[in-house]
C-alpha cells in the first residue's frame, strides 16, 4: 500500500504542478523510486519485516508479491521465490538466516491487534 501510495502522490504532484509529464518520462520516474526503495531496504537489513507490518501495514513479502502478480499481468513469467530474490538482494532463506529475528510477543499482538479489523 505505502508503494502504491508514494507512487500516486509523485503522480499527483506532477498533476497538481501543472506539469504534463510524458507517460514515458513518469514511468522512469516510477521505476526508479522502486529501485531506490528496494536498495533501502536492503542497505537497512535491521528493519524487520513485522516492523513495517506494523507501521506500514506492508512488508518486503508483500512488494515481493506485487512484484510478481505485477509481471504476470505483462505475461512475465516471475514466480514468488523469483521476486524476494528481487527484493531481498539474495535468497530469502539466506535474508531470513542473516537479518530476520524472532518477532517478540508484543510485536505479535500489536501485528494481531492491527489486523482485526480486516477479518
Amino acid at each position: 500500500m505505502y508503494i502504491i501510495r508514494l507512487l500516486l502522490l509523485i503522480k499527483w504532484e506532477a498533476d497538481f504542478a501543472g506539469t504534463t509529464m510524458d507517460k514515458q518520462i513518469q514511468t522512469e520516474i516510477e521505476a526508479a523510486v522502486f529501485r531506490r526503495l528496494l536498495d533501502h531496504f536492503q542497505q537497512h537489513t535491521e528493519v524487520q519485516n513485522i516492523e513495517l507490518m506494523i507501521l506500514a501495514d506492508f512488508c518486503r513479502n508483500c512488494l515481493a508479491k506485487w512484484y510478481a502478480a505485477a509481471a504476470r499481468e505483462r505475461g512475465e513469467s516471475v514466480d514468488y521465490e523469483q521476486a524476494r530474490r528481487i527484493v531481498y538482494g539474495m535468497p530469502y532463506p539466506e535474508w531470513r538466516e542473516k537479518y530476520q529475528k524472532e518477532a517478540t510477543p508484543e510485536q505479535l499482538a500489536t501485528f494481531e491487534l492491527k489486523q482485526k479489523p480486516k477479518a
